[in-house]
């Protein structure tokens, strides 16, 4: 099956401390990943990688069959919302509409202007007066107009309100069925990835802990995907969440902070 993300043995070292370690994944086309784990595992490195803003210090990586951010095409086929959902205070919600069609060729017009009418926004806002939901939604709606084949997600609901949270990940599931889009979504709140990603990857202490389908990972006892640890008899989990708490709560390997 072709991979939308395939890295081996990739690594990313901030000042002799690697923020990640060894990570070996591939990640099919057309998955819905869930990528998990705590505050300064590696989350955002990795996805600062896969978008090709990071250059890793290790191993290899390729997205859709290149490199990251090798060439405008590549960049094209990519969509990326950061953490703090970047827009531009001075342009209005017009502004950032007609740059989108500037930059992506394969912008969607009308699925972006339909969709700020659907949220109530005024497209003459300025998006410094917007509020912190409402610019996550602008920025949110950049990306998915760009109509990528892979769309990378860091933390993108978390100045949204459990409702409006829920309808984008509802568009997301739209978007993911209809023109086969592969989403790759960091979040810590397990709730939202529950029923909707098919496949999970925790990371902790700079580590892959474990990665695959969620429907093998809940089949399997806990752990059994990943390295060894202290904990007596694996149990099967009954839940996405279950999966997660036991991967996070496994003794991770020493952390190596420097490394040659």
């Amino acid at each position: 099956m072709t991979a939308a993300i395939e890295t081996q043995g990739l690594g990313k070292c901030y000042r002799r401390r690697w923020a990640l370690i060894d990570c070996t994944l591939h990640i099919p086309e057309g998955r819905v990943v869930g990528l998990v784990g705590p505050n300064g595992a590696g989350k955002t490195t990795l996805l600062n990688l896969v978008t090709g803003h990071l250059a890793p210090d290790a191993g290899t990586i390729g997205v859709l069959g290149a490199r990251p951010g090798s060439g405008p095409g590549q960049l094209a086929k990519v969509g990326f919302v950061a953490q703090d959902t970047p827009t531009y205070p001075g342009l209005s919600i017009a502004d950032h509409l007609r740059l989108g069609a500037r930059l992506n060729p394969g912008w969607d017009r009308p699925y972006a202007e339909q969709r700020i009418a659907r949220l109530g926004l005024d497209p003459k806002s300025k998006a410094g007066r917007l509020s912190g939901g409402q610019r996550a939604q602008l920025a949110l709606t950049m990306a998915l107009a760009k109509r990528p084949e892979l769309l990378v997600l860091d933390e993108p609901v978390a100045a949204l309100d459990p409702l409006a949270r829920r309808e984008f990940l509802d568009e997301l599931r739209s978007a993911v069925t209809e023109r086969a889009t592969t989403v790759m979504l960091s979040s810590h709140l397990v709730s939202d990835l529950e029923g909707f990603c098919d496949y999970l990857i925790v990371i902790t202490a700079s580590r892959i802990r474990t990665a695959g389908p969620v429907d093998d990972l809940l089949a399997a006892p806990a752990g059994s995907h990943s390295a060894p640890a202290a904990q007596a008899t694996p149990v099967t989990p009954a839940t996405l969440e279950d999966l997660v708490l036991a991967e996070m709560g496994r003794v991770p390997d020493p952390e190596v902070e420097t490394r040659k």
